[in-house]
């Protein structure tokens, strides 16, 4: 099977700083791999409440992960902040990647990076629908 690859933007949109409890280490007593998913998910909320949103208020709809993709770089261990950037990227007609980025912010080691892909949904219906214009402008990409 070949290995994930994943590359990173020129430039990041969104930066934040989330710690490394205790309870996010694991019996080899550094970051674990599940604990990291949920630390995505603490930035990407992040990230759509800069931009002015929630995850289920987008222009009016919601969103939903689609599929994720983590290349891990270095262990991390308790008591170190994450500093994770994040980018909308390869927007299509329902969605988009957020690209991202996690380094330790006192030696600035890189320990992961991956991407999530994101759909936005009308709850109310339970259907896709495109990508709402006004977060493709906040996002800096073209209508």
């Amino acid at each position: 099977m070949a290995r994930i690859i994943i590359d990173m933007p020129a430039q990041f949109v969104f930066s934040t700083e989330v710690p490394i409890y205790i309870n996010h280490i694991n019996y080899g007593h550094h970051l674990d791999n599940s604990a990291l998913i949920s630390l995505v998910s603490e930035a990407r909320v992040r990230f759509f409440k800069f931009l002015g949103y929630t995850e289920l208020d987008v222009e009016g709809v919601g969103i939903v992960v689609a599929d994720a993709a983590v290349q891990y770089k270095s262990e991390a261990f308790h008591g170190e902040t994450l500093v994770f950037e994040m980018t909308p990227a390869d927007f299509n007609r329902y969605g988009c990647d957020l690209v991202w980025r996690a380094t330790d912010k006192a030696s600035g080691r890189e320990v992961a990076r991956g991407k999530t892909g994101i759909i936005f949904f009308d709850y109310a219906v339970k259907k896709p629908v495109g990508v709402p214009a006004g977060f493709r402008a906040k996002a800096g990409q073209p209508g």
